[in-house]
């Protein structure tokens, strides 16, 4: 063949090469074998709370905030990735935390169920799992743990090691008498079957009977000292006696009734680990094994703090998860250790206005970007208020005419357009990063699935 022929079939073949996508494997790089994955999930982290925080922890430490890098962005790799549930154009955190944890997109409100189950029945759901990446992990004999500042049972680290047709069935009493009786268990109950190494968060309600002030229906004490008697593990409810539990066995950890508390209500004399704190734990425990592991970790309440419209509650739980990204990096081998971090969904908040540069990220738009306006003096909308920068499409923050001026405090709730009782999840596209083996499969725009599937075959599980 001519040069001239040659060059006249690679022309050829440009179109259809540039109709390829980078959710093909082939257009990913050969993936790397790691020995650890630790996937960060920032329940609720869109880009706009990402950047709002960036700011955030910047003008924290002095600076004027735009300028600041958070512990996440330094990771090598970064790609877009498409949130959606196979019923829902805009998602929620079972949906999305089972396509991470499986490698399969599912309907809204499944936890590690396919979309061909019926949603509330037991007997479609038991028939339809999908194989999750923790279960693959421990056949092959490496550990498994899970942190999360939300309850254990709730949607993201339940997709860890559960299957169920609704993420509300969390404890035995949450489910239908009827699905009852077909066998289903709760999310509580298979934690307690599922053979994880550590877990810790919320949640403790969910593992205790009627009698001792919990939500299961049975009279017992303790699921949860249960699972300790049983297993031969260790069974917590306080930070120093997780710093205290044994070495070389598993550790459940339960340090709330609840959700954890939020990093900006927490007093000092605390009983609860920090969200770094657990993720120290939780490593130092799974490195001293050896073996290789697979760790879920969530900043679960960034999520709780935007549907309820704070945006300051939001950003200091993403400064946390921050850290506690930045605690994983600092004491892995970049070798051996794929960390991913990521959002499972991002919220309707938004950065808006033209604020001048280092404005308070959390106060009132001052300036005028634009070249309007005196620089020091608040800009004031159509209605003759103020605004400020960090607001939200709708939620309880919403307001009627007249408006009134905004609370720029750091506990307030931001002024919202449509009037909700909650504010709601996002449907655009979130951010994920990455470094270490397998990571260069990071990149351009992503299913959210990838991301599964990038973790199992980086583990050499499928």
């Amino acid at each position: 063949m001519t040069p001239l022929a040659r060059l006249a079939l690679l022309l050829a073949a440009l179109p259809l090469a540039a109709c390829q996508t980078n959710n093909t494997i082939a257009s990913a790089p050969p993936p790397s074998r790691a020995k650890n994955v630790i996937l960060f999930v920032g329940d609720g982290m869109g880009i706009s709370t990402i950047t709002a925080a960036r700011i955030y922890e910047g003008q924290k430490r002095g600076m004027t905030g735009e300028e600041n890098i958070l512990s996440f962005e330094r990771l090598p790799n970064a790609a877009l990735v498409k949130t959606y549930n196979t019923d829902a154009q805009v998602p929620d955190s079972a949906g999305t935390a089972t396509a991470m944890n499986a490698g399969v997109k599912t309907r809204i409100g499944f936890v590690g169920v396919s979309e061909a189950a019926e949603r509330g029945d037991c007997t479609s759901g038991k028939a339809n799992p999908l194989p999750l990446v923790a279960e693959a992990a421990k056949r092959a004999r490496l550990q498994v743990g899970i942190v999360t500042t939300t309850r254990i049972t709730h949607a993201t680290p339940a997709a860890v090691y559960g299957h169920s047709v609704s993420r509300d069935w969390e404890a035995d009493k949450d489910i239908p008498a009827a699905e009852r009786r077909e066998g289903c268990r709760d999310l509580a109950a298979q934690l307690t079957a599922f053979p994880f190494d550590i877990a810790l968060g919320g949640g403790k309600a969910k593992f205790s009977g009627n009698q001792a002030g919990g939500e299961r229906l049975e009279p017992r004490a303790s699921l949860a000292q249960e699972w300790a008697d049983r297993t031969g593990g260790t069974y917590v409810e306080t930070a120093a006696a997780l710093a205290a539990a044994p070495q070389g066995r598993p550790v459940l950890g339960l340090f709330a009734p609840s959700h954890l508390t939020y990093m900006l209500d927490r007093k000092p004399e605390s009983t609860e680990p920090t969200l770094t704190e657990m993720t120290a734990a939780a490593l130092a425990r799974l490195k001293a094994d050896g073996r290789g592991f697979y760790l879920m970790v969530e900043g679960g309440r960034i999520d709780h703090a935007h549907h309820a419209g704070q945006a300051g509650y939001a950003l200091e739980e993403t400064v946390e998860f921050a850290r506690a990204v930045q605690h994983a990096i600092d004491n892995t081998d970049p070798a051996e250790t794929l960390i991913l971090v990521t959002a499972d969904h991002s919220h309707v908040f938004h950065i808006a206005g033209y604020p001048k540069r280092g404005n308070p990220i959390l106060g009132l738009v001052t300036g005028g970007g634009e070249g309007e306006g005196s620089p020091d003096a608040p800009a004031v909308a159509l209605d003759g208020q103020p605004y400020t920068t960090l607001g939200y499409g709708n939620g309880p923050g919403a307001v009627k005419s007249p408006r009134p001026a905004p609370d720029t405090s750091l506990k307030a709730r931001q002024q919202a357009l449509v009037p909700l009782p909650a504010e709601t999840h996002g449907g655009e596209d979130v951010a994920l990063y990455a470094g270490g083996p397998g990571s260069g499969e990071v990149r351009g725009v992503m299913e959210q699935s990838r991301i599964g599937q990038i973790i199992m075959r980086a583990l050499g599980l499928r």
